[in-house]
């Protein structure tokens, strides 16, 4: 993989000082152009407050320079988190938050003499949401993709109450968010949480499925909420699935296929669609978004998707970004999945920037393996021996009980080992 091969299907630059321009929000400045991707945690405490390895990330992140932190996904109930130690944000735990928060702010001029933008990704994990270490399974409808020949039983379709409910937590959610010092909140709709599947229940009757008008009821009502707690500049965003990468009518942002096969419920089972975005596209407009975080895919199903470990992912992704940047030209758009390029990643950044594909690039993984990635970036001397190698470890990592990196990060190393040797597979 070469500079030059790059240059023919991807918007790589040299022009890195690019980066380095702020960009400006809700009477806020974002001074970079380089962004830290949520990325979901299993370490906080059992009542959902950060505990001492999420405060270490943190710590690592704020030193990182990027002029956005997207923070990770924080329940806004107890039965959508998606494993029994991910952060939820709560009337007992929202001090604990603030103190991370301000830390952060601390930290990031004290290392950097910036202060970064930071926005909470609020979730509830409806298919995948694990509070007591086994899956509940509330799904918006069933999804032949995914469950194959074993469709879950009609228990498992989470109610329209419920659904009802959980939009006032979003509402709870958004003003603790603000009181914890947050400058802003995620609505998150992405990788097949509820939020996101819900946009894809074209099967679904009721309110909440068919149309595009009930499918995205959820989404509009859990913004609306959060816009009626916001105030002094607080911003309601999204991290939205752009794309799921399985067929209609079963994926979001696929385009129909009369042919298509669904499967057997196993990955590559399936015909992979084509991406239509006449939808993604409308619901952005719709919901009036100044600023909206890109991805796409089933990180349980088809992580390639929106972790591409080819050049063919990357070009995808990077390919459907910018259909959306050029039909939402007046909204904020943050790209996803730069890593794979390595010591590349930071040209893709400012030939994303540079050529219109996005205003803003985020690093997940690459935040994990270097978390001075964007600092070093910006100084123009990005150390490829640090960077992330896409080997997918912190994501079996964090199924155990820690989210970081088991390749650079010694405090994981040792860990990724040990869980592997009690697992009784190989290291």
């Amino acid at each position: 993989m070469t500079y030059s091969e790059l240059s023919k299907s991807l918007p790589v630059s040299e022009n890195i000082p690019l980066l380095r321009e702020p960009l400006f929000i809700a009477g806020k400045s974002i001074p970079n152009r380089l962004a830290i991707q949520p990325m979901e945690g299993a370490d906080g405490t059992r009542g959902g407050a950060p505990d001492e390895p999420v405060v270490r990330r943190y710590d690592r992140f704020a030193g990182s320079g990027a002029g956005l932190i997207w923070f990770e996904a924080t329940a806004v109930s107890h039965e959508g988190r998606a494993n029994p130690r991910q952060l939820y944000l709560r009337e007992k735990n929202a001090d604990e938050f603030k103190r991370l928060v301000t830390r952060i702010r601390e930290n990031a001029y004290a290392e950097n003499k910036i202060e970064p933008v930071i926005i909470m990704q609020a979730t509830h994990s409806g298919r995948y949401s694990k509070p007591a270490g086994a899956f509940e399974r509330l799904i918006a409808c069933n999804n032949p993709v995914y469950e194959g020949k074993n469709p879950l039983p009609a228990e498992n379709i989470i109610s329209d109450d419920l659904i009802r409910r959980i939009e006032e937590d979003y509402a709870v959610t958004t003003r603790l968010a603000i009181e914890a010092g947050f400058d802003g909140i995620d609505i998150k709709a992405c990788h097949r949480y509820l939020n996101s599947e819900l946009l894809s229940a074209f099967t679904r009757p009721g309110p909440y499925g068919g149309g595009l008008e009930n499918r995205a009821r959820f989404f509009r009502n859990c913004v609306s909420n959060a816009r009626a707690e916001s105030r002094g500049g607080f911003i309601v965003t999204a991290r939205m699935n752009i794309y799921d990468g399985i067929p209609h009518p079963y994926g979001f942002g696929a385009a129909i296929d009369e042919n298509a096969s669904m499967g057997d419920g196993a990955a590559g089972s399936y015909t992979v669609p084509k991406p239509d975005l006449a939808e993604p596209i409308e619901i952005i407009r719709r919901m009036g978004f100044s600023m909206v975080n890109i991805t796409m895919g089933n990180p349980y199903f088809n992580p390639e998707v929106n972790r591409p470990t080819e050049i063919s992912g990357v070009e995808r992704m990077y390919a459907l970004t910018r259909e959306i940047k050029k039909a939402c030209n007046d909204v904020i758009v943050i790209s996803s999945a730069p890593t794979f390029l390595r010591e590349f990643s930071p040209n893709l950044a400012a030939g994303a920037v540079e050529q219109g594909y996005a205003d803003i690039v985020g690093f997940g993984r690459m935040a994990f393996a270097y978390p001075d990635f964007a600092r070093d970036s910006l100084a123009g001397r990005f150390d490829k021996k640090q960077a992330c190698i896409t080997c997918g470890k912190c994501s079996e990592l964090m199924r155990g009980d820690r989210a970081g990196c088991a390749v650079r990060d010694p405090l994981y190393t040792g860990r990724y080992i040990d869980m592997k040797k009690q697992q009784g597979e190989p290291k």
